[in-house]
């Protein structure tokens, strides 16, 4: 496990599983906000779930994100199109809706980026998220990211075309 001030990254459980897919995958208009795939009905323990315990992968590190004091399941992070030549990612959370608001969000962005570039030696990592996404953009640049740039109309979002921010940081930038 990789340690914050609040949670902690571990390896996805089996029994984590239920509780994201129900709560974060099937609700379809924050999950239509998260993921620029088109969301589709996906039963409770199918093996295509998002959240489904894979094998490791060069191109994704997905994490279960737990609340250090209680070890409840605040949510989930992930690394996820690592480009081991260019040595970047993209970093994407999902928490809970109980866990909202609670400060977790800047801790998980803060945890990703030392696994980011003092675990996988990465050289930069990016956040795209949408352009009314506050608690993201506020997470991301607590951790240092800078907005470098508004992609217009980018994202088909539950019927309306919205803007989305990307934001970047570099490993030299980042302070643990």
């Amino acid at each position: 496990m990789i340690r914050g001030n609040k949670i902690g990254l571990r390896a996805r459980h089996e029994a984590d599983i239920p509780v994201l897919h129900a709560v974060l995958y099937n609700d379809v208009a924050t999950r239509s906000r998260q993921d620029p795939r088109a969301w589709q009905p996906i039963p409770p323990g199918s093996p295509h779930s998002p959240y489904a315990v894979a094998e490791p992968s060069g191109k994704v590190a997905a994490f279960s994100v737990v609340e250090l004091d209680s070890q409840a399941l605040v949510g989930a992070a992930s690394l996820w199109g690592i480009d081991t030549h260019n040595r970047s990612a993209h970093l994407g959370i999902s928490v809970l809706p109980d866990f909202r608001g609670r400060g977790f969000s800047s801790d998980v962005v803060r945890v990703l980026c030392e696994y980011g570039f003092a675990v996988r030696g990465l050289q930069r990592l990016q956040v795209e998220t949408l352009a009314d996404n506050a608690a993201m953009i506020a997470a991301a640049k607590k951790a240092g990211f800078t907005i470098e740039g508004t992609l217009r109309c980018a994202a088909w979002v539950y019927g309306a075309f919205v803007d989305k921010v990307v934001l970047g940081l570099l490993a030299h930038e980042w302070t643990a």
